[in-house]
């Protein structure tokens, strides 16, 4: 199953980059939980039944493209962008533990995330020839949820490049599973079923939700440590 690849890459990333295996676990777990590769599978599905094998390839592929590419252009940029605008790192901690959270939810309850796509957007979806922009890499893939997480993850990491590194192939790693299970997802949903995908998808809930609870504590611990500070 594509999850336990992602898990089993861990020591990997761990002794490759050279980081504490607890910071690559929180980031490997956290990119899992919020893209969902096994979640994407019936989504996909219901997006590209009308397409042949090889327009279905190059829909998904060109998808994770783009959303390899979104997602980068946050991980660079994202804090250069909110300290321009003046948004501290706890202000930014506390909103994306909250979004993240919501979106935990959504997962527990195995209904559709108005943060990753909204009914009007699906339905304007089913009319679109092609999908692999719009909702596929964006907001499917690359949505609110997986860009805020990028952003927390990368301040986190600070200016540490072995952190960074860590992000960034934890990021990678990610993209490819969410790449394969939609390139399996006809056979993924032909052996697991929609009772597996969505037990699956409510276990990613769970740990979504304490990360995001633990994302929002971080950003009130600082906040309150600003304001001794100001005394």
């Amino acid at each position: 199953m594509p999850g336990s690849v992602g898990y089993a890459a861990l020591p990997v990333i761990s002794c490759c980059v050279g980081v504490m295996p607890e910071f690559a676990l929180k980031v490997m777990v956290t990119f899992l939980t919020v893209v969902d590769p096994v979640g994407l599978v019936p989504l996909v599905l219901g997006l590209t039944g009308q397409a042949t094998p090889r327009e279905r390839r190059h829909i998904i592929t060109r998808a994770s493209v783009i959303a390899a590419l979104v997602i980068a252009f946050f991980g660079i940029f994202g804090r250069l962008l909110f300290q321009s605008l003046g948004i501290g790192l706890d202000a930014f901690d506390i909103a994306g533990g909250g979004l993240l959270f919501l979106v935990a939810i959504d997962m527990l309850f195995g209904r559709p995330s108005g943060a990753r796509e909204t009914p009007r957007e699906e339905a304007e979806a089913r009319t679109r020839e092609d999908v692999s922009v719009f909702p596929l890499a964006i907001p499917l893939i690359a949505g609110p949820g997986t860009i805020a997480s990028v952003i927390l993850l990368v301040s986190l990491a600070g200016n540490d490049p072995v952190r960074l590194g860590a992000v960034a192939v934890a990021g990678a790693v990610t993209l490819l599973l969410a790449w394969g299970a939609m390139m399996l997802s006809q056979m993924i949903a032909r052996r697991v079923g929609t009772t597996g995908i969505l037990v699956l998808s409510r276990i990613l809930g769970m740990l979504l939700a304490a990360l995001a609870v633990q994302f929002i504590l971080n950003g009130i611990a600082q906040y309150i440590t600003s304001l001794r500070a100001a005394q």
